[in-house]
């Protein structure tokens, strides 16, 4: 059996031991696929483990060898999942396997507004100081802050844990209504959640019906000193009317974690936008959350193997 990974750069294979996956045989990874060599790499194999690589109908038809495709991430769009079902390949996903990790993210994010550190973080300017103690920036408390919640899976979830540890007051808007209510966590409309919060952040799926949904007229009905936060999916955020509320004022601040197209172009639009700040796409990358996301990885592939599979796309 031959099991071809497309693009194991994703989860760093200098720190991940990806050893692992030669137990089920011959195993060969790359570190980057281009469209153009996808055929030739993968035209022997039963197993193919991808992250960003696109495998279309066009592409699987030509792998007729091919009986299984492992997602190593949670988002499945590299793959036509209808194609694949009707050339008989399984698919699978990694679920919850960067929870922890982008919650942490979400609050660094959070107590860098919050805290102002790095404007402060100079020791030239502190000796130049006459006084003890200085501060450019308000610094303030989450305590009786209010955090907006758009989404409520697992990862908006222990981002509410952590808030309620901050005395944070929890807003949540979901599509769906909570089964039974939570202690500390009030679920709201999506207007009032604008309006309320001092700090909003995005954990919902990118879909037709919500894509750019913030924008001008979402930016309008939030506080001037709210924070936007934003881990899920680019698309999300209309990046012209962010850019526009973020000079107007009409908004704090916003932290970004995930553009619309990535990586993005070095003019991009949001680039040297006034308290607008943006990593990349990093919020998953734990070494925690990569060892764990192989561990799933290699458990969909064994229990796929066993004829007992499971996290399976349909």
């Amino acid at each position: 059996m031959k099991i071809v990974f497309l693009d194991s750069y994703t989860v760093h294979p200098n720190e991940i031991n990806l050893d692992v996956f030669k137990v089920f045989g011959e195993f060969v990874h790359y570190n980057r696929t281009v469209p153009s060599e996808v055929i030739e790499r993968a035209k022997n194999a039963e197993i193919i483990l991808t992250n960003k690589v696109v495998l279309d109908k066009k592409i699987m038809s030509q792998l007729p060898k091919l009986k299984y495709i492992g997602v190593t991430a949670t988002g499945f769009n590299v793959v036509d999942i209808k194609a694949a079902s009707e050339l008989g390949i399984t698919v699978t996903n990694v679920r919850n396997y960067s929870s922890n990790s982008v919650a942490q993210q979400v609050f660094a994010m959070i107590l860098s507004f919050a805290n102002r550190l790095s404007e402060h973080s100079s020791f030239e300017s502190w000796a130049s100081q006459p006084d003890f103690c200085y501060y450019n920036n308000s610094l303030s408390e989450l305590s009786g802050k209010t955090i907006g919640l758009v989404g409520f899976g697992n990862i908006a979830q222990k981002v509410a844990q952590i808030a309620l540890a901050f005395d944070m007051k929890v807003l949540i808007n979901k599509r769906t209504p909570l089964e039974s209510p939570i202690d500390g966590i009030m679920e709201v409309d999506i207007d009032t959640l604008f309006s309320s919060s001092d700090y909003i952040s995005l954990h919902c799926p990118l879909t037709i019906e919500n894509e750019r949904f913030m924008n001008n007229s979402a930016f309008s009905k939030m506080k001037k000193t709210a924070v936007l936060i934003n881990t899920a999916r680019g698309g999300l955020i209309n990046e012209s009317d962010l850019k526009d509320a973020l000079n107007s004022g009409e908004i704090a601040g916003a932290y970004l974690d995930v553009l619309a197209v990535e990586p993005p172009a070095k003019d991009h639009i949001l680039a040297d936008v006034q308290n607008c700040r943006i990593s990349p796409h990093i919020a998953w990358a734990s070494f925690e959350a990569r060892q764990k996301l192989i561990e799933i990885v290699f458990e969909n592939l064994k229990c796929f193997l066993e004829g007992k599979p499971q996290n399976v796309i349909k």
